[in-house]
């Protein structure tokens, strides 16, 4: 197992298109819920435990061997807001193509040819993963790790946040983090024996309701 194959992944340069996304902190932002570190670090710790735990249980599974497409199904499940499932398979479309090009794999092109418009950006993430012989512990790291480090960045741009600021705000989070990882993959055992309703499905709405209104705007910074 490469921890450098890991650092690629995980690294936010990694052209998957994450940078174009707020993770709902432009919504958050205009609606007063950001307005400087404390209440960024706020925001990530409730959007980790939400709809970052979802996700890092979502890619643990799809390393693990289950099907894709029993699990872009439970994803949708998950993800009540349209404009959300629509960011999710957009990213997800992104991230393949990144992967492909990076760790070659035929389960990359079959899941590609499945789905044309993009799975979940999380099971493709955990496929990413296992191409590049990580584990479901990784890509689980991973996905939590990116449902906190992209509203971080974002808040940077959004209020020019101090960059230290924002950092100190993951540092900070990266114990929490662990634990939601190690969460993951516990329940991404759980599917192999259970199925995929024994996955979270923590409920994050003013994330939902933050998606749908930002769709709308005329203006915007991020696409999401």
């Amino acid at each position: 197992m490469s921890r450098a194959a890991l650092l690629v992944l995980a690294d936010g340069r990694f052209p998957a298109g994450g940078h174009a996304h707020s993770g709902g902190a432009e919504a958050a932002v205009r609606a007063g819920r950001i307005t400087g570190g404390a209440s960024l670090e706020e925001f990530c710790r409730g959007r980790l435990h939400t709809a970052g735990l979802v996700a890092a249980s979502l890619a643990a599974a799809a390393v693990l061997g289950v099907r894709v497409g029993e699990l872009d199904a439970a994803a949708d499940a998950r993800t009540p807001s349209p404009a959300l499932r629509a960011v999710a398979r957009k990213l997800g479309r992104q991230l393949m193509r990144a992967a492909r090009a990076t760790w070659p794999s035929d389960e990359l092109d079959a899941v590609a040819r499945e789905f044309p418009k993009g799975a979940h950006q999380p099971l493709v993430l955990g496929l990413a993963a296992r191409a590049a012989g990580l584990g479901a512990l990784d890509a689980a790291h991973c996905a939590a790790y990116e449902s906190v480090s992209g509203p971080a960045s974002a808040v940077v741009r959004l209020l020019s946040l101090d960059p230290f600021e924002a950092t100190g705000v993951l540092a900070r989070l990266a114990p929490e983090v662990d634990r939601v990882a190690d969460r993951a993959v516990e329940a991404a055992r759980g599917v192999v024996a259970e199925g995929v309703g024994v996955l979270p499905a923590a409920s994050a709405p003013l994330l939902e309701i933050g998606a749908e209104g930002h769709a709308g705007w005329g203006v915007r910074l991020f696409a999401s």
